[in-house]
């Protein structure tokens, strides 16, 4: 299934990894619902996956039928259905995600400040930007370098 560059996007970020049991679970309750997803009664060009076993991205492809607040509210039980049956936290968006050695790593605010203070994490370090509000951003500009990202201007260095 194709979907077009404008498709839309939502990111929920766990705070830690799935484990490697969890992850066709978790696939198996997404593909569930995407493939009966509806908004109005009509079916939602949708699929889910979950990405480097920290990220679970939806993506709906609004040219034959549009979202809506009911079918947004739908995606959302179901990803708290998940932080209940898994124990993750889906929602926490003081959370960061980052890279090292292709490893991701996800922090809160405040540690993730003082890896910055520190040159922990510097201006090429890859970064997530969950902000991403389409397919073709998040192709090209969800994951990318610290300073090409909205981390750099929260937090520059004084």
């Amino acid at each position: 299934m194709s979907f077009s560059p404008q498709s839309k996007i939502w990111i929920y970020q766990s705070n830690r990894p799935f484990t490697n049991d969890e992850v066709p679970a978790i696939q198996q309750k997404l593909d569930d619902f995407t493939s009966q997803w509806k908004a109005h009664g009509h079916q939602l060009k949708a699929k889910a996956e979950i990405v480097h076993k920290f990220f679970i991205v939806f993506t709906v492809d609004e040219a034959n039928a549009g979202v809506t607040g009911c079918s947004i509210d739908a995606s959302v039980r179901v990803i708290k259905d998940i932080e209940q049956t898994y124990n993750v936290d889906l929602f926490d968006r003081f959370n960061i995600a980052y890279k090292i050695d292709d490893k991701v790593i996800v922090t809160n605010k405040e540690d993730f400040e003082t890896l910055v203070s520190i040159n922990k994490v510097g201006p090429k370090t890859i970064v997530f930007n969950n902000l991403v509000q389409n397919l073709d951003e998040f192709q090209n500009k969800w994951e990318t370098t610290f300073e090409e990202s909205w981390h750099s201007k929260v937090f520059s260095k004084l």
